[in-house]
């Protein structure tokens, strides 16, 4: 008699799917790091990264997707020891379980951004960071102040923009090294000895960029606290955009490169200084014009107040007062003259029609005896000798008695 078997019955497929749920719901296997050497490198075309994680006790596949690697800016090699940050689950098709990677960084780095987390706090209580202590940029610097490596790239890309942009301002370079032990002290002299020395009106504090052990100079407290005790301004360029330093938070103004710092340190480039001084130019010849004409304005009203005031417009006037008065006189004059000339007329009209002369010319006679005009009968007698004078001309005659 065949016992009875009661114990469950899976498939492979079912039971590798059991156990790749099993690890993906499991939150202690879900966003851990583990650390390893690297083995087994390969960098298909498809862009993946596969690789085995080791130890001296066992090994663990990994796989880091496209997406992820493109953003990785380690340069993997074998032998590598890293920390690998991802989640576990299983490839059902080859049974067998593996990380599937979404960070890596070099082994210890997890200590160093530990470190940084706890510098950043202490300096940040200290009020190094704060926003309210930072200064503003020069928008035109004569001079600049630069940091960083004689031979590295950043230097180069930094004096190439500066060139294109500010070709007029002094460019003074303080070398130091950017990475090593001996990093942190260099920087904090060249710092210093600007300062002292060059009197910038800006400084850049710049690198390439690497990985937290690369920067980690720039994490120093001693270079935090030169760059706020900076007496110009200070630029950080340090690493790529994604690279933050504690330099970067005490400076005042963070840029993502150092290509762009030097972009931040001539906000105004030669081409906007000329169009900036072509413009002010034509506003100033604007305004000097407007100026001159309301001077001119004035000027001419003073000039004309001042005629106005003038003893020479005061003769002016009376000159023409008097050559009106002249003017009315000589009109009242002759005036006066015709009246009185039509008045003689009247007169003489009136002489002439009562005139003896005229009494004459109506056929009347003026009898005058010794010169003196008979007017009554009784002035003559008989044999008086008198003159009668007619109309055109007198003769002489005799008085005789009225018989006779």
């Amino acid at each position: 008699m065949a016992l009875f078997d009661a114990s469950p019955r899976w498939t492979v497929t079912n039971l590798t799917r059991h156990l790749r749920q099993l690890l993906e719901e499991d939150p202690d296997l879900q966003g851990i790091w583990v650390e390893g050497e690297i083995s087994n490198l390969s960098r298909p075309a498809s862009g993946h990264v596969y690789f085995t994680l080791k130890d001296a006790g066992a090994s663990l596949r990994c796989v880091m997707w496209k997406t992820e690697a493109a953003r990785l800016r380690l340069a993997l090699q074998e032998g590598m020891a890293i920390e690998a940050h991802g989640s576990l689950g299983i490839y059902e098709v080859a049974g067998q379980y593996q990380l599937y990677a979404d960070s890596i960084r070099p082994l210890g780095e997890g200590e160093l951004f530990q470190e940084f987390l706890r510098l950043k706090a202490l300096l940040e209580a200290e009020g190094l960071f704060d926003p309210a202590r930072k200064r503003a940029i020069p928008a035109a610097p004569k001079r600049i102040g630069i940091v960083t490596s004689r031979t590295g790239a950043a230097l180069r890309d930094i004096l190439n923009t500066l060139r294109r942009r500010m070709p007029l301002a002094d460019v003074v370079l303080a070398p130091s090294p950017v990475q090593g032990e001996e990093a942190p002290l260099k920087l904090v002299e060249a710092l210093r000895s600007l300062n002292r020395v060059v009197k910038p009106e800006v400084i850049l504090l710049a690198r390439g960029g690497g990985s937290i052990e690369d920067l980690w100079a720039f994490n120093d407290e001693r270079v935090v606290r030169a760059v706020v005790e900076s007496q110009a301004p200070v630029i950080t360029g340090v690493g790529h955009e994604t690279d933050f330093t504690l330099a970067d938070f005490a400076a005042d103004l963070r840029a993502p490169t150092p290509t762009a710092a030097a972009e931040l340190a001539t906000a105004i480039t030669v081409m906007e200084l000329k169009q900036g001084l072509v413009e002010t130019a034509q506003i100033l010849t604007g305004s000097m014009e407007a100026l001159f004409e309301r001077r001119r304005t004035l000027l001419d009203g003073l000039r004309s107040g001042l005629r106005l005031s003038s003893p020479l417009r005061k003769v002016q006037t009376e000159r023409q007062r008097l050559d009106e008065m002249s003017r009315r006189g000589n009109a009242a004059q002759v005036h006066r003259l015709e009246l009185a000339a039509a008045h003689l007329a009247g007169l003489e009209n009136r002489l002439t029609v009562l005139s003896p002369l005229g009494v004459l010319k109506r056929g009347f006679a003026v009898v005058t005896k010794n010169k003196r005009v008979v007017a009554s009968k009784s002035q003559v007698q008989d044999g008086d000798a008198l003159r009668v004078r007619l109309q055109d001309g007198d003769f002489g005659a005799r008085v005789t008695s009225e018989d006779g």
